[in-house]
């Protein structure tokens, strides 16, 4: 019978890698300050969806396979980052992550979950992340390595889902004094779509981890 395979280590480790700077946090930020508590949940909620693919890849071993393909890892990466530099140039040019342009409707919810989980999903830093960080708490003497897996990444998914919506509703609380200053919400989503941007270059030069 396999086992829960938390630990206070994992638990500690997830929190730290999910507030770490990234187009995930930034963009539930983004969304609390643009439209409010509900969509920034729904952000949030469109990552943690993106991480059960990767979840599952890994349990697969799919994503062993991205890793080992060059060809495949290359096309993934480039499709992220593409996807990256295409929000934060729409960002800046008047259609903004904050910002709304005159007459124009603000995203709606499937809208939202769907950029997020896109975002997630063409992310090869997560599927390598995975590979990387949860065989660290894998036992093999506490029965299915598949399972163990996916408990895992249930887990991880969990408390990123939490830190997420604490970070939505954080930033919900500023969208009317915010939105009431023009200037500033078109400073705001400079700042995020250059972020974006930077974010997927660094995507488009990354190398693979070491083996």
């Amino acid at each position: 019978m396999t086992s829960l395979p938390f630990t206070p280590a994992f638990v500690f480790a997830s929190v730290v890698i999910t507030l770490a700077p990234g187009p995930d946090i930034l963009y539930v930020l983004a969304k609390g300050i643009a439209q409010g508590r509900r969509p920034a949940l729904i952000a949030a909620a469109g990552f943690c969806s993106g991480l059960t693919v990767h979840t599952a890849a890994a349990a697969c071993g799919l994503s062993a396979l991205l890793v080992a393909s060059a060809t495949a890892f290359t096309t993934v990466k480039l499709l992220g980052a593409a996807y990256l530099v295409y929000l934060g140039i729409r960002a800046i040019f008047s259609r903004g992550l904050i910002s709304m342009p005159e007459n124009s409707a603000a995203l709606s919810d499937r809208k939202v979950f769907a950029q997020a989980f896109m975002m997630n999903v063409l992310n090869p830093k997560v599927a390598l992340f995975f590979l990387a960080f949860l065989p660290q708490f894998i036992r093999h003497d506490q029965g299915s390595l598949p399972l163990q897996f996916i408990l895992l990444g249930i887990g991880f998914g969990i408390i990123a889902f939490v830190i997420f919506s604490l970070v939505g509703i954080f930033s919900a609380t500023l969208e009317k004094h915010i939105r009431a200053h023009p200037s500033v919400t078109r400073i705001l989503d400079r700042i995020a779509g250059i972020a974006f941007i930077l974010l997927g270059l660094r995507l488009a030069f990354l190398s693979r981890l070491p083996a």
